[in-house]
């Protein structure tokens, strides 16, 4: 066997070894923040001002009905012990029962959260795609109309309320140009006559075959997805725009242009490709806040998801409903921020 062979061998080795530290401790790490986000929601569960006792056997119980169900919660014991137990039940799916709905949290999160999803993911679609191609427009020229319209949706997503959009928007496209169908999912006709297995309304919509309801499902999806998709757009093409103007200022490009390379070869060929990681960044961060985010939409839409339903268990002090949204949310935005970090290294060698 040759020496080269041998040196092939070997560097072949360490990069496999170099791959597997990384994903090890990436899995460390991700572990670790999973666990902090299960601490922080038990602190806050017991921080919190509300007595969940009292919420379990109410204010006129005996003094010895509310110690048995402070003993049958566990909470007389020592807080190790309390936080073992809560993991216990979070290993077994028990996030507890809602007051609001007198369901277990898991069920109503499972019912709640493929509506956000569903508007979320929408939005993002419709948001990245015409952020990218806008601060894509402004970079091919600085200082134009195009440069300037990018600035003022950017200005104009982050500077105006989502509910009073909302609010515009249900006024002038449902209330005066009918071009809406309003707030909810469905038409009340078509909620209780289409089966709805999945908990995405155009999912379902499409698989019940019938057109009508699905020009249905989409005219009351159109209007939300519109007004979180401005504001996605208005991150994306802002940050976007400032990271692919730095990067027309670099040396490289500098150095295509005096080649006399076109302005546009430059930014597809030798500009997106290097700022690709940063724009997976900013997507994935974009799409957790829109999971998230969704909070003040979904309450004047009427949108039963899961920003509507912890909006509803904040106003009645439901700690369970509170803490499993938190959790879910939580543990959303570090997988997101993990999948986005992973793929990063993947498309840019420069982060590895």
């Amino acid at each position: 066997m040759s020496v080269s062979t041998l040196s092939l061998g070997a560097k072949t080795r360490r990069l496999w070894i170099g791959r597997v530290k990384t994903l090890a401790s990436g899995l460390v790490s991700l572990a670790l923040t999973l666990f902090g986000l299960l601490v922080f929601t038990f602190i806050l569960s017991r921080a919190a001002p509300v007595d969940p006792v009292l919420q379990l056997v109410g204010d006129h119980a005996s003094e010895a009905t509310y110690q048995q169900a402070r003993h049958e919660l566990g909470l007389d014991q020592p807080l190790p012990m309390q936080f073992l137990h809560y993991l216990g039940r979070l290993s077994q799916g028990d996030l507890g029962v809602s007051q609001l709905t007198q369901q277990p949290v898991v069920n109503d999160l499972m019912r709640t959260f493929p509506a956000t999803i569903e508007l979320a993911t929408c939005a993002m679609f419709f948001g990245a795609f015409f952020g990218i191609l806008l601060a894509g427009m402004a970079v091919y020229k600085p200082g134009s109309w195009m440069d300037h319209l990018a600035r003022f949706v950017s200005l104009l997503g982050y500077s105006v309320p989502v509910f009073w959009l909302g609010l515009l928007g249900l006024l002038l496209f449902y209330a005066t140009l009918h071009w809406s169908a309003g707030p909810g999912r469905l038409d009340d006709i078509y909620t209780y006559t289409m089966t709805q297995n999945s908990g995405f309304i155009l999912v379902d919509a499409i698989r019940s075959g019938d057109v009508e309801i699905i020009k249905n499902a989409i005219a009351h999806l159109w209007l939300p997805v519109a007004v979180l998709a401005l504001l996605s757009m208005a991150s994306i093409t802002r940050l976007l725009r400032a990271v692919m103007l730095e990067e027309t200022n670099k040396e490289y490009v500098i150095l295509a242009q005096a080649k006399g390379a076109s302005r546009l070869r430059i930014l597809v060929v030798h500009v997106f490709p290097n700022v690709l990681g940063t724009l997976i960044t900013i997507l994935a961060l974009s799409y957790a806040s829109l999971l998230e985010g969704a909070v003040l939409t979904e309450t004047v839409f009427a949108w039963p998801g899961l920003g509507r339903y912890l909006t509803s268990a904040l106003f009645a002090s439901d700690i369970s409903a509170i803490l499993g949204s938190t959790l879910l949310i939580g543990t959303c935005f570090i997988l997101l921020n993990t999948f986005a970090d992973a793929l990063t290294k993947w498309v840019d060698p420069r982060t590895r």
